[in-house]
C-alpha cells in the first residue's frame, strides 16, 4: 500500500488497549510493505480476513479479540481505516457501511 490514512487511528486504540499494540504495528507493516491490487491479495496474506463488499476488509486481530475494518482503494494503493474495536463493539455496526 501506498499510503494508508490514518496511522494515528491506529496509534490512539494501542494507548489505550496495549495489548493490541504488536498485533497492530504487525499489521501496518505487513500492509505498507505489500502490493495488494485485489481483494484475494489480501486473502494470500491474511486467510481469515473477511471481504466486503465496496472494498471494505475485515482482520482479526489478536486472535480475534478485535477486529480492524478497512476500505480499500486497491487502483489508488491506498488503506483507510474505518473501525477498530472489540468483537463485541464489531457487532454492533454495520461493516457494510462504514
Amino acid at each position: 500500500m501506498e499510503r494508508i490514512f490514518a496511522k494515528a487511528t491506529l496509534r490512539k486504540y494501542w494507548e489505550k488497549h496495549p495489548d493490541a499494540e504488536q498485533y497492530l504495528k504487525t499489521w501496518y507493516d505487513t500492509a505498507m510493505s505489500s502490493n495488494w491490487e485485489i481483494p484475494n491479495d489480501v486473502k494470500q496474506t491474511y486467510a481469515n480476513a473477511s471481504i466486503l463488499k465496496g472494498g471494505r476488509i475485515v482482520f482479526n486481530i489478536k486472535g480475534n479479540s478485535y477486529r480492524l475494518k478497512v476500505k480499500f482503494n486497491f487502483q489508488k494503493q491506498w488503506a483507510f481505516i474505518r473501525f477498530i474495536g472489540t468483537h463485541a463493539e464489531y457487532d454492533k455496526i454495520n461493516a457494510n457501511t462504514i
